[in-house]
């Protein structure tokens, strides 16, 4: 049996149609498990996955997570739809625009928390009840290498990001006695549409220059970390963030 058997497990995982968040859900669901993903707008994204896997398997929910309600919405109906939640994976965000800080208007950092940091922070509290009354559950957090290097023009972005480090080992240590465990990852370059927009072809080859690795990452390389946080062989780990980046940095 695989370390990573998640048959019987049900996983929400937010910001789940394209890119990363496809990868997670494609290896959940290739686990076995019953995934839920939110989307906003990658509603043709969603619809092939939900095909690839079935609609029995795959339950895809649109939802605009910088609304609370709607957070609680998409909790709600993942556990109408599979009776609880048992992983979490907190994964939507972007960076929505480079700009240097002189640049930025205060709509931009609004939004850059908003998409990033409280869509976390409001899922998690959404979700959180089912878990503690369980005393059963893992959450796994989406960072970023822009926490720790400050990223590039994107200061609103790295800072949501550097929030979301921070709130993962708060929530970890809040919810220690309760048999819910919290961590997260933190991607580096990883080879997505994310990239293909806001980073040059030039930028992206001198990155993969810099690591150690020599490639760029793959959603799959993510889609790993967050099958081992989440599986039983990590019960004695919570409030850690891996660092998904071929080894830049080293932080």
């Amino acid at each position: 049996m695989s370390v990573f058997d998640f048959k019987g497990r049900v996983v929400l995982v937010t910001g789940g149609a394209s890119g990363i968040g496809r990868g997670i859900v494609e290896a959940f669901a290739g686990e076995g498990a019953e995934v839920a993903l939110t989307y906003a707008t990658s509603g043709a994204g969603a619809a092939e996955i939900v095909a690839a896997f079935g609609g029995e398997r795959v339950l895809a929910l649109q939802a605009d997570l910088t609304r609370e309600s709607e957070c609680a919405r998409a909790v709600a109906e993942t556990e109408k739809a599979y009776g609880r939640i048992d992983v979490l994976v907190t994964n939507a965000g972007g960076l929505i625009a480079r700009a240097p800080t002189v640049e930025t208007t205060t709509a931009l950092w609004q939004e850059a928390f908003a998409v990033n940091v409280l869509s976390t922070v409001m899922v998690c509290k959404a979700a959180l009840p089912g878990m503690i009354a369980r005393r059963s559950g893992a959450i796994v957090t989406m960072g970023s290498i822009a926490a720790h290097s400050g990223g590039t023009s994107a200061a609103h972005y790295a800072a949501a990001k550097g929030a979301i480090h921070t709130f993962t080992r708060a929530l970890a240590k809040e919810v220690a006695g309760s048999g819910v465990r919290v961590n997260g990852v933190s991607p580096g370059l990883i080879g997505t549409r994310f990239h293909d927009r806001f980073s040059t072809p030039d930028k992206r080859q001198a990155t993969v220059a810099q690591t150690p690795l020599k490639r760029e990452g793959t959603p799959a390389d993510v889609a790993g970390a967050c099958l081992y946080l989440a599986c039983d062989a990590a019960s004695f780990l919570t409030g850690e963030i891996i660092e998904v980046n071929g080894g830049i940095g080293m932080y």
